[in-house]
């Protein structure tokens, strides 16, 4: 999407898009947190108290996206 094609959005439209965008970069850390903490868990990745860790960010990047941007849509 070209910048002129986003300026003629509506607000509501480049709301609900940039918040899908958001709840998409947010699950997209919780998944690469669990795969990290997955590859610790097999001994690929050095341990030094990593996944625990890890599996925590996971829950919070999904729990502050959900009750942050809520649904798409529904600005």
């Amino acid at each position: 999407m070209r910048p002129a094609e986003w300026q003629d959005l509506s607000d509501s439209m480049q709301i609900a898009l940039s918040r899908q965008a958001l709840e998409r970069a947010a699950e997209t850390l919780a998944q690469h947190a669990e795969l990290l903490a997955r590859e610790m868990d097999a001994g690929a990745l050095l341990d030094q108290g990593g996944p625990d860790a890890l599996r925590l960010f996971a829950a919070v990047v999904r729990a502050t996206n959900a009750s942050t941007y809520g649904v798409a849509g529904n600005a």
